[in-house]
């Protein structure tokens, strides 16, 4: 008695799995193309200010007509916006990744400031961005809601410092200050030292922020700021 031939079942496909997966494609493609767009607006900002740089300039330089630009970014301020955001962004996992090895709040207070540090100095040009130093010194075109996220995640970077301070003894008042004078002491240290400035005194940056950090550890472990 011959048995009836076996039928390969065939694979398929399911409509939704495939609508997923096209989805998932262009959401690639638009990540691709949108990082293109913010590296080009990086290196007019850098080179032709806030005020001089045109959508056409960094259209042209991402290889995209002005027009194409807009379905990404309204206007040169949201791709601005874009560009601080993703420089606050490294500069927190930086911080975060240089209190993973640090136990005590001593050691998270050095360890954090300390990377706050080094990621504006090792790249001036997010010192430039992050302060709004394209644009003399205001956030000119960010709507208020963008510049509260931005200066949110900025005051994320210096929370670990001032969360150490607090486990040294320090109480909210004094420990804000502290972070206060801190940010401020790196902010102009940095601009010195990229604007050259800083070589009217025979300084340099690195040394005058340990010593700093040296002074701010000493009175926090005695509990209260001089």
């Amino acid at each position: 008695m011959s048995r009836m031939p076996l039928t390969e079942k065939k694979a398929t496909t399911s409509p939704i799995s495939t609508h997923t997966q096209r989805d998932e494609r262009r959401r690639k493609l638009a990540d691709v193309r949108q990082e293109l767009v913010l590296d080009a607006a990086r290196s007019v900002f850098f080179e032709l200010g806030m005020e001089k740089t045109s959508i056409r300039e960094i259209a042209r330089r991402a290889g995209y007509t002005p027009g194409a630009l807009y379905s990404y970014f309204p206007s040169k301020e949201h791709i601005y916006g874009a560009l601080l955001g993703e420089s606050l962004e490294r500069l927190n996992t930086q911080v975060q990744l240089a209190l993973e090895a640090a136990a005590s709040p001593a050691e998270r207070l050095r360890a954090g400031a300390s990377a706050f540090f080094d990621f504006y100095r090792v790249n001036p040009h997010d010192l430039d961005l992050g302060f709004y130093l394209f644009q003399g010194m205001a956030p000119r075109g960010l709507t208020p809601e963008l510049d509260v996220h931005l200066n949110t995640r900025l005051r994320d970077a210096l929370l670990p410092c001032q969360a150490a301070l607090q486990a040294m003894g320090l109480d909210e008042a004094r420990a804000t200050a502290e972070v206060t004078a801190l940010f401020a002491h790196i902010v102009g240290l940095l601009v010195m030292s990229h604007t050259g400035r800083i070589r009217m005194f025979g300084q340099s940056s690195q040394e005058l922020f340990s010593a700093y950090l040296a002074h701010l550890l000493k009175r926090a472990q005695g509990g209260k700021s001089a």
